[in-house]
């Protein structure tokens, strides 16, 4: 019997509340991700919310411009069914609407949002609400002096910026910190992470800024918080695509799954396929995790057999009975292997609800143990 993967000994950070959700301590590394919606417009908003709230995203950050989308937060906080966090820049008065409208979290540098006295009103508020704020840094927002003084955005400047930020909220009396230092490329956003660990232990939120479109995004963010994750660095995970929110939160609980950071979610084994399949594997394999998805989400408790997804008559029959439920395609058709051994035929049309029904059916029990 193979051993189970040792567990990942994670830093200890001080604990905060975002909302309903902890974030540091003993908390599980929690999924954020960014509505791509004008925050002016509730409803559009609200819509990508639930979206990903019904992925399984925990925490989800809106863009604040102006007192418009300021005020549009009431009516978003109230129907949001995960907690918010409003990003501000340039103008204190909109973290304090923010405040005022019920958000669970600010991302701000103070340095950006006026002086002592602004921060300090900003951080009261916060305060009276207990409400936290995380200091986002990066690397093409770097104070001038910073920037001259390391000779450019270096890992140790965008430290640096982020423990200054830090304790610009320290010195008017508030704590209730987390930081995050991005570059847009994995190595120096890991070398920044690595000084904050060394020098702090407030709660880290990963992230690779600009990381880029679907592949190459998901590649570069993957890299880097896969490294700090396994160094036991990082409390929160925001994977920055140029793509859909929806796409962030999936490479996210990928990434902690895959670490052992989260419950593993629908265990789906597909070929890659060649020029032999006659059935549309791709769509097939991906409407059967889709679908997967939504399964656990509603029944956590039940049963995870691993399913396979195969193409064709040379690897696909030998490589179905290796899961234990299983499609085999071929000429518009499945073959259906629960167990190993075969379990009937179903029209392509119909293959991946024959496949759930056996997983609804699934009684827990491995192949190994249901062929004794």
């Amino acid at each position: 019997m193979a051993e189970a993967p040792a567990r990942l000994v994670r830093r200890t950070t001080r604990q905060i509340r975002v909302g309903a959700v902890a974030v540091g301590g003993d908390a599980p590394v929690s999924v954020q991700t960014m509505t791509k919606t004008d925050t002016r417009d509730a409803d559009a908003c609200l819509r990508q919310i639930e979206s990903v709230a019904e992925m399984g995203c925990d925490i989800v950050r809106l863009a604040v411009p102006d007192a418009t989308a300021a005020r549009a937060l009431a009516t978003i906080r109230a129907r949001s069914p995960i907690p918010l966090v409003a990003d501000i820049h340039f103008d204190a008065d909109l973290a304090l609407m923010a405040l005022d409208a019920g958000v669970d979290g600010l991302r701000v540098n103070p340095g950006n949002i006026g002086g002592e006295v602004r921060v300090r009103a900003v951080a009261r508020a916060a305060e009276a609400r207990r409400v936290p704020i995380r200091i986002g840094v990066n690397a093409g927002s770097l104070e001038k002096d910073l920037l001259a003084k390391h000779g450019g955005a270096t890992p140790a400047a965008l430290a640096e910026s982020a423990l200054r930020h830090a304790r610009a909220l320290e010195d008017v009396g508030f704590a209730d910190i987390k930081l995050s230092a991005k570059a847009s490329d994995p190595m120096r956003t890991v070398a920044a992470y690595r000084l904050l660990a060394e020098q702090t232990d407030y709660p880290l939120h990963l992230g690779v800024t600009e990381a880029g479109t679907l592949l190459p995004g998901t590649v570069r963010s993957c890299v880097a918080m896969g490294i700090l994750l396994g160094e036991g660095i990082g409390d929160t995970v925001r994977v920055s695509l140029t793509d859909s929110p929806e796409q962030e939160v999936k490479v996210g609980l990928e990434l902690l799954r895959s670490l052992g950071l989260r419950e593993p979610g629908p265990s789906v084994i597909s070929c890659p396929t060649c020029g032999r399949i006659e059935v549309d594997v791709r769509a097939v394999a991906q409407a059967v995790e889709e679908e997967l998805e939504k399964h656990y989400r509603l029944h956590p408790a039940a049963s995870r057999p691993t399913v396979a997804v195969m193409g064709c008559r040379v690897n696909g029959p030998g490589e179905a009975r290796e899961a234990d439920i299983a499609l085999a395609g071929g000429r518009g058709k499945f073959a259906i292997f629960v167990r190993g051994r075969p379990d009937g035929v179903a029209d392509e049309a119909r293959a991946v609800e024959a496949l759930l029904e056996r997983v609804r059916a699934w009684p827990g029990r491995s192949r190994e143990e249901g062929n004794q």
